[in-house]
């Protein structure tokens, strides 16, 4: 058979004195008062401790605003009021090195810009440009056209041309020159 305890007798209530007092008050952590009293007496210091490590003003401002944030969020882990001013210059400086931190990677991570990069005006004029030029080559005599397209857009040598081609040199100079003459004409005529 089960044995049953017997209930232990009720404790005599404790009256709490000064000393429980306090030790409950520092058990509390950090007021909400005294976190505010803290405030308007350090804010200016805080904020030039910031400037420090910072290079803007409003930057430093919402690093020291966001410090009083944290401290007073996690008010009840200030176990001593006096640590208080210690605690927010630590949050200070810690919010001001991530600042910085996320600054650099930022520079890091953004995408140069192409040197000398055409807008968008010169790139669809360039496209015209290409347009009428490949319209105006068709409308050449073939040995024209590819005395041009050898010389100019293969960057060979009027001998190589020749070569190619199997024609003389003379030719591929005659070819040339009438059809940039040519070139020219049909470039310049109104669309």
């Amino acid at each position: 058979m089960p044995v049953i305890a017997p209930m232990p007798a009720a404790r005599p209530a404790r009256i709490p004195n000064q000393r429980d007092v306090a030790e409950d008050i520092a058990a509390a952590g950090t007021t909400v008062d005294h976190l505010t009293e803290t405030y308007r007496t350090h804010y200016r210091s805080l904020l030039g401790l910031a400037a420090l490590l910072l290079d803007d003003t409003a930057s430093c401002e919402d690093v020291v605003q966001e410090a009083f944030i944290r401290v007073h969020s996690a008010r009840k882990r200030v176990r001593d009021p006096e640590k208080t001013l210690a605690y927010l210059r630590q949050t200070v400086v810690n919010l001001s090195r991530s600042a910085l931190r996320r600054r650099i990677l930022g520079l890091k991570l953004l995408s140069k810009p192409m040197p000398d990069m055409a807008s968008a005006e010169e790139g669809a004029y360039d496209q015209l440009e290409r347009d009428s030029l490949i319209k105006a080559m068709k409308g050449l005599q073939r040995r024209q056209r590819e005395v041009l397209v050898l010389r100019y857009f293969a960057d060979m040598t009027e001998a190589q041309v020749a070569e190619t081609l199997g024609i003389s040199l003379g030719s591929v100079k005659a070819y040339g020159s009438r059809g940039i003459a040519a070139l020219r004409v049909a470039m310049e005529a109104p669309v």
